[in-house]
C-alpha cells in the first residue's frame, strides 16, 4: 500500500465515502507475471514515481546474491555522495596526501614523543595504495616513492592498477566517500586505542601474577 502510494501518486483513503479524483494515482500499465512458481504484480509508466523494485534476474542463487550485493553497494555509494554533497579524490591519492601533510604538521606544530604518534599514523595512512599496488603486481616501495614525489610537486595522483603509473583520479572519474573514509580514519583510531589498552591490562595482570609468586606463601 505505502509503495504503490509512493510510485503511483496518489493519497490513501480509509472508506470509498472520501475518495475523488484527487486521491488517485496513475500508472500506464500493471500486468502480471510468473517467475518460477510465483505471481508477480508489475506497474509500470508511472509520472512521479518516488519509490521503485529493481528486479534481478540470474542463472543461480549465487549469481543473484552476487549482483543484489553490487547494486546494494553502488546505491549506498550514491546515496552518500548526494547526502554528503562531497567526494575524495580516489585510487590512493587521498592517502599519500594526507601522509604528507601529517609529516609536515609533525615538524612544524607537534614536539616531543607526540611526533613519534603521528608519524606511525601518517606511515599507516599508504597501507591503502601499498595494498593496491601489492595486488595489481607492482612493487608498493616503488610505487609509493613516485607517488609522494608527484604530490610534494602539488599534482594529486593515484596509482593506475593497470600500468603501475601515476594518473589523476578526478579526470578518470575514481572518486571516495567522503563518509567512508571518515569513518575508516576515525575507527582505526579507536581500535588502535582498544588495542593498546587491552595490552596493559594483560601486561598488568602478568606482573601481578609474578609479584605474587615473589611474595611465595605467607
Amino acid at each position: 500500500m505505502e509503495r504503490l502510494t509512493l510510485a503511483c501518486g496518489g493519497e490513501p483513503v480509509n472508506a470509498l465515502e472520501g475518495m475523488d479524483e484527487k486521491c488517485l494515482g496513475y500508472a500506464g500499465l500493471v500486468y502480471e507475471h510468473v517467475l518460477g512458481e510465483e505471481k508477480y504484480t508489475f506497474v509500470e509508466q508511472v509520472t512521479n514515481p518516488f519509490s521503485c523494485t529493481i528486479l534481478i534476474k540470474g542463472p543461480n542463487k549465487h549469481s543473484i546474491v552476487q549482483i543484489q550485493d553490487a547494486l546494494r553497494d553502488g546505491l549506498r555509494a550514491v546515496k552518500n555522495t548526494v547526502e554528503d554533497k562531497c567526494v575524495v579524490p580516489g585510487a590512493g591519492a587521498f592517502q599519500v596526501a594526507a601522509c604528507l601533510d601529517l609529516l609536515q604538521y609533525k615538524d612544524k606544530e607537534v614536539t616531543g614523543r607526540t611526533k613519534l604518534g603521528v608519524e606511525v599514523f601518517a606511515n599507516s595512512l599508504l597501507v591503502i595504495p601499498k595494498t593496491l599496488a601489492t595486488n595489481s603486481g607492482y612493487d608498493p616501495i616503488d610505487v609509493i616513492v613516485t607517488l609522494q614525489e608527484e604530490h610534494s610537486n602539488g599534482h594529486i595522483v593515484g596509482l593506475d592498477l593497470s600500468t603501475g603509473e601515476c594518473f589523476s583520479p578526478e579526470e578518470e572519474g575514481i572518486w571516495d566517500n567522503y563518509r567512508v573514509l571518515r569513518q575508516l580514519i576515525n575507527s582505526s583510531s579507536v581500535i588502535a586505542t582498544q588495542l593498546l589498552l587491552v595490552d596493559e591490562i594483560m601486561r598488568a595482570g602478568k606482573n601481578m601474577g609474578k609479584q605474587q609468586q615473589n611474595m611465595g606463601p605467607q
